[in-house]
């Protein structure tokens, strides 16, 4: 029993010492690349008309500079009750690293805008919340329960 203890003593001290052996060198991370995260900045209209389409925009930015031509841009867009659904489409390129998308939002209430994007090995999928018209009431309590939740998440972390 006692020559089992000292066994593995040994191995965790060979194993210690060679762990130590192999430390790393202060300047190895710029041996590594660097990712440049793409960026995206949503602009959502600020009002909707009944009767025509809206462009909602997105802005994309990659190492400070505007991206001309990405791997891809899709737009998606919902209704929080689930009653209005656009596929995932492709945005159009409008200039100047901007690309948009042209949707009638007929109903008013609570919607979500993610994109999709990717470029140069960096992939986004930012979401954005807007409204168009009024909520509804089940649409306003779904907002307040999600700050009360919210707050109740931040509260007990410790």
């Amino acid at each position: 029993m006692v020559m089992n203890n000292i066994n593995w003593i040994s191995i965790i001290s060979i194993l210690s010492l060679s762990l130590c052996a192999c430390s790393l060198k202060p300047d190895v991370a710029a041996l590594y690349k660097q990712e440049e995260p793409l960026q995206a900045d949503i602009i959502i209209p600020s009002s909707f008309s009944s009767d025509k389409p809206e462009e909602i925009t997105v802005s994309l930015t990659q190492k400070g500079k505007r991206v001309e031509d990405p791997d891809f841009v899709h737009i998606e867009i919902w209704k929080q009750d689930g009653s209005v659904a656009y596929e995932m489409e492709q945005a159009e390129e409008l200039g100047n690293g901007s690309y948009g998308l042209k949707k009638e939002f007929n109903q008013d209430g609570l919607y979500y805008v993610k994109v999709h994007a990717g470029n140069d090995g960096s992939f986004i999928m930012p979401t954005k919340r807007f409204i168009v018209g009024e909520l509804s009431t089940n649409e306003l309590k779904f907002l307040q329960d999600g700050v009360i939740n919210q707050k109740e998440n931040h509260e007990h972390h410790h």
